[in-house]
């Protein structure tokens, strides 16, 4: 008697995150008006990053006045090349959101640093298709962030164990010492640790 109610409460998570996932897998699935049937839509980055409004005066929201110091640990890439990592689709849901409460971009200070199971998304086109026979799906989305202000930067230490040449990232992704570095400075700097 005592599991029900757990065992109740896990099915419905369980239920909750798999609804979430599929949801956010249908990211370049929006249409013309940046919303789809189910109510998901796109914000600034039209790419991805798809996000659902919720009720008027839900709890939590973040202040259109305040700066908002970030730092994203990218570290998930996609069990299927050709799609999205989920790091970069939580990083483009992140300045979603954030404008979608109001917060003008300027007061988003974002950068994302991908390493780990992340790196093979950064790589330019021609290298990510020389790798995995598709073209390179998480580039239209890194493209779209950088010119909404978001420093989207490579750990140099990750480039070499996967093997890459630097020269073989994306040009819009700048090539950093590492990601323990970048994030130890920026955390000193007082950006938040968000881990993806």
């Amino acid at each position: 008697m005592h599991h029900a109610p757990s065992t109740l409460a896990l099915l419905g998570l369980l239920a909750l995150s798999l609804s979430f996932g599929a949801a956010a897998g249908t990211a370049t699935s929006a249409t013309a008006d940046n919303a789809n049937a189910a109510g998901w839509h796109t914000g600034v980055i039209t790419s991805g990053g798809e996000i659902h409004p919720v009720p008027k005066g839900s709890s939590f929201m973040p202040d259109p006045k305040a700066t908002y110091k970030v730092v994203f640990a990218m570290t998930r890439g996609s069990d299927d090349p050709s799609k999205v990592s989920p790091a970069v689709e939580r990083v483009a849901r992140a300045v979603n959101l954030f404008t979608a409460a109001g917060v003008p971009l300027k007061n988003l200070h974002f950068v994302a640093i991908a390493y780990g199971a992340a790196t093979p998304a950064m790589l330019d086109d021609k290298h990510y298709e020389d790798a995995f026979l598709v073209h390179n799906p998480n580039l239209p989305i890194i493209h779209e962030l950088r010119k909404a202000g978001v420093d989207i930067v490579v750990c140099g230490q990750a480039v070499a164990e996967y093997k890459y040449q630097f020269e073989w990232i994306d040009h819009d992704v700048p090539v950093a010492l590492s990601g323990v570095t970048t994030i130890t400075e920026l955390q000193l700097k007082g950006y938040a640790l968000m881990q993806l």
